[in-house]
């Protein structure tokens, strides 16, 4: 059967002016309607938008941007490898927050991931090209070069996590707004139950030293322990694998903790495998709390892990408003910055 012959009234995109003649309005007023302007009346707005249903009407996006100066996207940067970003359940929990929140301002979310050095240029010129019309980036390291990048093309940015703040004698840079939990007080939280447990011998698996919120929990627990042995902290990667590790070589070095307090879920899971597979049993032998209360690993533990919740899914909606308070110009009707609450969630690991 041969192909239709084309008919370019039949084929053509409907345009503003046909939604205009349709709708009984100016261009001007279509136009406004269409891009999201103030100052139309509602009964005029309902007849431009039901002339678009009627129509098809598909925005103009090269034309939209000229008319709001902004693209409609927002860019998540994250500093980790691929695999941590799919395998651990925070960053899921985040993003999934940080989507739902930019959905309800019709906006897109445009994900970066940065797994090396090399991968700084290419983030480098698509700010430059701009692409977003601002930036939500976490799970920054102290030898980050995005808080310069973001810095360099003047991009609107809220950060996930408390940024760390320059060694002294470095150069000042501007305080930017950010969302996290309170990790100390979380971590000072954690230890104290242990403690009220009877537990003496309590030990610490931390987080990377390059991140800030390793560093909280770190002093949340010397808060509560300013005079502990410095050998029952040991460093992990907020990996399962890297709790693991850490696990037995606390264990190697000394066998007789009886409670440990774990930087994040992940590490706690591989903690307590260590601690069963030594023959010692939870919480009898080894109480254990973990940080961050994913469902998906604290509740499928053997026993349920006690851990700290963070409302990691509010916090990355927090980021977005936080956000386009900034870029609608009403940043006085939000803080600079949000410090989210923590609680302890208690199960049978401690």
């Amino acid at each position: 059967m041969p192909d239709p012959i084309p008919d370019p009234q039949r084929d053509a995109r409907p345009t503003l002016e046909a939604v205009a003649a349709r709708a009984g309005v100016s261009r001007a007023t279509a136009s406004r309607v269409v891009n999201g302007g103030a100052g139309v009346r509602q009964p005029l707005v309902e007849q431009v938008r039901k002339a678009v249903d009627e129509l098809g009407y598909i925005p103009n996006h090269a034309a939209r941007t000229l008319v709001t100066r902004r693209n409609g996207a927002v860019a998540v940067i994250i500093d980790e490898p691929e695999f941590r970003i799919f395998s651990d359940p925070f960053f899921s929990r985040q993003i999934r927050g940080i989507s739902r929140e930019l959905t309800a301002h019709d906006a897109q979310l445009v994900l970066l991931l940065v797994e090396g050095s090399g991968d700084f240029d290419r983030v480098t010129r698509y700010l430059a090209g701009g692409h977003v019309d601002g930036v939500l980036a976490f799970s920054l390291h102290t030898d980050d070069e995005l808080p310069a990048i973001i810095r360099r093309f003047r991009v609107p940015t809220v950060y996930g996590g408390r940024p760390e703040h320059p060694a002294p004698g470095a150069e000042a840079v501007p305080p930017v707004p950010y969302v996290d939990c309170d990790n100390r007080g979380g971590a000072r939280e954690a230890v104290r139950h242990l403690v009220s447990l009877g537990r003496r011998r309590i030990a610490h698996i931390a987080g990377p030293r390059d991140q800030t919120s390793a560093l909280d929990r770190i002093d949340g627990y010397r808060d509560v322990l300013p005079d502990g042995d410095p050998a029952l902290i040991v460093d992990g990667d907020f990996t399962a694998e890297g709790g693991a590790r850490a696990m037995a070589q606390l264990l190697a070095a000394r066998p007789d903790v009886d409670a440990v307090f774990v930087s994040n879920d992940l590490m706690a899971s591989g903690a307590l495998r260590v601690i069963r597979e030594q023959g010692l049993r939870v919480p009898e032998d080894v109480a254990l709390v973990g940080f961050d209360d994913m469902e998906s690993v604290a509740e499928k533990t053997d026993p349920p892990l006690t851990t700290v919740r963070q409302d990691v899914e509010g916090m990355g909606r927090l980021m977005v408003r936080l956000l386009m308070g900034r870029l609608n110009g009403d940043t006085g009707e939000w803080p600079a910055s949000v410090i989210t609450p923590t609680e302890l969630i208690r199960r049978a690991s401690a």
